[in-house]
């Protein structure tokens, strides 16, 4: 894992990511944790859940991987956060059924994780910031921009680690 602190702030005391964390983040070959500073009262619990962002896509499975092997390590609960954003009405059923395929086998081989399932309506990078308003770390995976996937930092990956109170994995696939 690769561990970047950031000295940048923006007035409201988020970080403003610089070029090198941006970039630094989309072409690693691992996972990248950005560790913000605390301004003021502005600070990430020390204790909490961690909280994993969960698409379905192949770039979430390594993020399930991190957040598994991170909340076994930290004694901490997992709360595994899928994102629904259109209103079909069968969206909350599909979004259950994705999370108990993209953890099975996971909670056998971490049987000291307690996990939440959570399937919630809106668009990802706002909710999951309500999430780790109260989490300990917050893990995602990357998928990239369009056709350029693993070339760019998405902008799910971007808005979280520029405005989430903890910290934040972007869980990239390991290089072999």
């Amino acid at each position: 894992m690769l561990v970047l602190g950031t000295p940048g702030l923006r007035p409201l005391g988020r970080i403003l990511l610089g070029s090198v964390t941006v970039a630094l983040t989309a072409h690693a070959h691992c996972p990248v944790a950005l560790i913000r500073p605390h301004v003021g009262e502005d600070e990430a619990p020390a204790e909490g859940p961690v909280v994993v962002g969960v698409d379905g896509s192949p770039a979430s499975e390594e993020a399930i991987a991190t957040a598994f092997e991170e909340a076994s390590w930290r004694g901490a609960r997992l709360i595994a956060v899928h994102c629904r954003h259109d209103g079909w009405w069968a969206a909350d059923e599909y979004g259950r059924e994705l999370l108990a395929q993209r953890l099975a086998g996971w909670q056998e081989k971490y049987p000291d994780v307690a996990v939440d399932r959570e399937v919630v309506a809106g668009r990802a990078p706002e909710r999951l910031l309500d999430f780790a308003d109260r989490a300990q770390l917050l893990v995602v995976g990357s998928r990239g921009r369009g056709g350029f996937s693993g070339l760019a930092l998405g902008s799910t990956s971007q808005a979280l680690m520029s405005y989430a109170l903890c910290p934040v994995v972007v869980a990239r696939p390991r290089a072999k």
